[in-house]
C-alpha cells in the first residue's frame, strides 16, 4: 500500500520536472523563432519619446535585450 503511494508520488514528481523542461525548451524555441520586439517595434517606441533613434542605438537595444532572453 504504502509502496504503491510512493511509486505514485515518484512518477508524478518525474512527469512534473519533465514536462517543465519539455515546456522550456519550447517555449524558448518559440520565442527565438517570434520575437516579442523587433527593431522596427524599438525605433517607433523612442519616436514616440521625442527623438530620432540611429540604427546603433537600436542595436545596442535589441543586444541588451537579447542578453536577458
Amino acid at each position: 500500500m504504502l509502496h504503491d503511494i510512493l511509486l505514485i508520488l515518484l512518477g508524478l514528481i518525474i512527469g512534473a520536472v519533465i514536462g517543465f523542461l519539455i515546456a522550456r525548451v519550447v517555449t524558448k524555441k518559440y520565442l527565438k523563432k517570434n520575437p516579442p520586439i523587433n527593431e522596427k517595434m524599438i525605433e517607433i517606441m523612442m519616436s514616440s519619446m521625442g527623438r530620432k533613434p540611429s540604427q546603433k542605438q537600436v542595436k545596442q537595444v535589441m543586444n541588451q535585450m537579447n542578453k536577458y532572453m
